[in-house]
This record gives structure tokens, sequence and C-alpha cells, in this order.
């Protein structure tokens, strides 16, 4: 039974995993947007709203307990500075999946973890030849 047990194991060991999930956030307030599983990316929002909703404390033991978890001091002061205080009005639900489809190779559900106030949409999908040289024709008439 596994009664009050929470959390994804995601394939690895307790040590594994927890290094895989503060490089993953790292890169992800670094970047503002990452492209990964499904299943990684549901581990890595609920660790990346914690921490949003730790940097809109704005004191000094906030900071030293990003800087413990977090792995650049650089993507600390970006948290502090400029991602806390944009939802600053906000209680939360700082990010959101956007699911992509299925990876070739393995077949597994990939997904774009970015941010609420994103100004991008979903990735859009290119035009066939057909189409692009129609458009090209009807210019030129």
């Amino acid at each position: 039974m596994r009664h009050r047990v929470s959390g994804r194991k995601l394939g690895r060991t307790s040590s594994h995993r927890k290094a895989l999930l503060r490089t993953m956030v790292t890169e992800f307030f670094e970047n503002e947007k990452m492209i990964t599983t499904v299943p990684k990316a549901k581990a890595v929002r609920s660790v990346a709203e914690k921490m949003i909703t730790l940097g809109k404390r704005e004191n000094l033991h906030a900071r030293r307990q990003a800087l413990s978890y977090l792995r650049k001091k650089s993507v600390v002061f970006k948290l502090f500075d400029s991602l806390a205080p944009r939802f600053a009005d906000r209680n939360g639900g700082y990010t959101r999946i956007l699911r992509l489809g299925s990876r070739v190779g393995d077949a597994a559900e990939i997904a774009m973890l970015e941010f609420v106030d994103a100004a991008t949409a979903a990735p859009e999908k290119k035009e066939s030849k057909e189409t692009s040289t129609s458009k090209k024709k009807a210019k030129a008439e």
C-alpha cells in the first residue's frame, strides 16, 4: 500500500533524482522554457513553483535557501530580481505544461514547460511546399 507516499521516482535513485531536479529547475529558470517528458515536467513544475514562492519572500533566509538548492548564483539573482516580481500578485500556478506529442525514438510523451506569462504560444506547424508555392503564385498574380 502506498498511503501518503508522494512524488515521482522517475526510475532513479533518490540522490540521482534530487540531482536531476536541481539541474532541471536551474536550467528552467535560466532559459524560462524547457522541453522534456511529461513526468519530468510535472516533477520540475512542483519544485519550480515552490522556488518562485520562496523568491517572493525577498529576505536573506529565503535567498540562502534558494542558493542551497539552485546550482548557479546568477539564476538565484534572476529568481529574486526578475522572476518573482513578475508573479507578485499571483497566488500560485506560475507555470504551464503544453503537451507536444510523442518522441520518435521511444514514443515517450513530450511536453514544454513554460511560465504562464510567457508571450510565446504553442510551436507552429511548418507549411507544406504546396501551400507555400501556391501563396507565392497568388502574390505574383
